[in-house]
C-alpha cells in the first residue's frame, strides 16, 4: 500500500469518527441529525438565515432540509420569513434560541476551545488544506460527469 493510499484510508476513518460524534451529539441533545445542522448554521449566522446559505453550508438535501425546517417550525423552534423574491429566511424563535443555547452553542464553544488550543499558524493550515482537498474533490468529481 502507497504512503498516500494509507494516509487517504486514515483522512477517511477520521472523518467517519468525527461525524459519528457529531451524530452522538445530537442524539445527547435529543435532536436528529439535520434539526442539529440547522440550529447549528442558525445559531453561527446570528440567529437568522436564508434556506439557501443553510443548504450550501450543510450539504444537505433539499428534501432533508426541508422536512429538518418543517419539524422545527411545527416545534416552535424556528419561524421562516420572507426574504428577497421567492426565498425564505429561517429565524430562531425565543424557543427556539433557548434551544440552541442548551445544545449546539455548547458544541460551538467545544469546538471554539479546540481551535484555540491551535496556534494560528495550525489553524490557517488546516483551513488551507482542507479547502484545497474540497476544491480538488469538486473538479475530479465534475469530470466524472
Amino acid at each position: 500500500m502507497s504512503g498516500a493510499h494509507a494516509h487517504l484510508r486514515r483522512f477517511n476513518h477520521l472523518i467517519g469518527e468525527i461525524d459519528a460524534l457529531y451524530h452522538e451529539a445530537a442524539l445527547r441533545f435529543g435532536l436528529s441529525d439535520s434539526a442539529m445542522r440547522v440550529l447549528y448554521t442558525v445559531c453561527v449566522e446570528g440567529g437568522s438565515c436564508p434556506i439557501a446559505e443553510i443548504i450550501r453550508q450543510c450539504g444537505m438535501s433539499k428534501q432533508t432540509l426541508n422536512s429538518a425546517l418543517r419539524r422545527l417550525e411545527e416545534e416552535g423552534t424556528i419561524v421562516l420569513q420572507a426574504d428577497r423574491g421567492r426565498r425564505k429566511r429561517v429565524c430562531l424563535t425565543d424557543r427556539g434560541k433557548a434551544l440552541a443555547e442548551r445544545t449546539v452553542r455548547r458544541l460551538i464553544d467545544v469546538e471554539n476551545s479546540i481551535f484555540e488550543t491551535w496556534t494560528q499558524q495550525e489553524r490557517d493550515g488546516y483551513i488551507s488544506l482542507t479547502q484545497r482537498y474540497l476544491d480538488a474533490l469538486q473538479k475530479g468529481l465534475e469530470v466524472m460527469k
